[in-house]
């Protein structure tokens, strides 16, 4: 039998619909109620409860500090955590650029609460645990378990409001499925080299590119002392015109410039030479990065910046 850490946050998974059809966060998280005995030894921490929107920075490395300290004080066989959807994959994606451990490392939450017709907490939690518990399971980073499906935290993303199938990998698919009686792996993920260090005092900012984007949106981050800002462009990374002037200050500033697309899927790339194309605004030493969401850049540029990454080093580093 297999022991294993559940870290409960907040959340869907945690809440409960009310007579009037809201959903609201209990005072006792459903999930703690559930005998899971049959499957795992598990021992249950709160660290937090809060929804998801609430998550900060700060949030997420105290459960980095917390999975640190709990491994190193008991011998866990893996870690589940459960998450409110919106930002899960950020928390995970975090987890997975600072977390240096082998053992696995699972999120998972709900798209429906505790009571409502159709709940997919408990079901997504027992996935979880089965994931955790199971031995292909080791040294794959951190992975994201929803409606039978196994995902990667690099790939992973909400792409529905509502559905109970929200959480996809563009361009990548599923790393594994679960059934009924087993776990099923059929890709391997890209592991990503951690940085341990975090300074949660960074301030990285993320904007989306469209027509006639104000060179003065761009001005604010230098006016705010930003430490750096992804911007996600247009197409294969291009901008208008109408924002150079924005981008040029904010190079002069020496503030780290990533570019990301806007785009579902694919990957930014300098092919297009013309004004705000990306030929020009990787010369101008514009980052383009492999594939993230900006949501995800934003955080792998925060860390970055933490560990103090040059110019050279970032570019290699969104490489990846």
């Amino acid at each position: 039998m297999k022991n294993i850490l559940v870290m409960h946050t907040g959340g869907t998974i945690s809440m409960s619909e009310n007579a009037e059809g809201y959903v609201t966060t209990n005072e006792v998280n459903p999930m703690s109620n559930i005998q899971l005995d049959a499957y795992a030894n598990i021992t249950e921490i709160h660290p937090f409860q809060v929804p998801s929107p609430h998550i900060t920075i700060q949030h997420m490395n105290e459960l980095r500090k917390k999975i640190i300290q709990e491994i190193y004080n008991e011998n866990y066989d893996g870690i589940v955590i459960t998450h409110g959807t919106d930002t899960l994959e950020e928390t995970a994606y975090f987890l997975d650029l600072t977390l240096n451990v082998s053992i696995p490392v699972i999120l998972t939450g709900a798209m429906r609460s505790s009571n409502e017709i159709g709940s997919d907490g408990l079901y997504n939690y027992i996935s979880a645990i089965k994931v955790a518990c199971h031995e292909a399971s080791q040294n794959k980073g951190v992975l994201v378990v929803f409606n039978d499906e196994i995902h990667s935290a690099t790939n992973v993303t909400k792409t529905h409001t509502s559905n109970t199938s929200t959480f996809q990998s563009p361009n990548y698919g599923p790393l594994g499925i679960v059934t009924k009686n087993n776990v099923y792996f059929h890709h391997l993920p890209i592991l990503n080299h951690p940085l341990v260090k975090v300074d949660e005092t960074k301030k990285v900012g993320l904007i989306k590119a469209h027509s006639d984007l104000d060179e003065a949106l761009l001005s604010f981050f230098v006016e705010q002392n930003y430490d750096g800002l992804v911007i996600e462009a247009l197409g294969q990374g291009n901008l208008p015109p109408s924002s150079l002037a924005g981008i040029n200050r904010l190079i002069d500033a020496k503030i780290p410039v990533v570019l990301v697309s806007r785009c579902f899927n694919g990957i930014a790339s300098n092919t297009y030479h013309y004004e705000g194309g990306g030929y020009e605004l990787k010369e101008k030493g514009l980052i383009f990065s492999n594939g993230l969401n900006g949501q995800k850049a934003r955080l792998k540029l925060l860390i970055a910046l933490s560990n103090n990454l040059d110019q050279e080093a970032l570019n290699t580093y969104f490489s990846k």
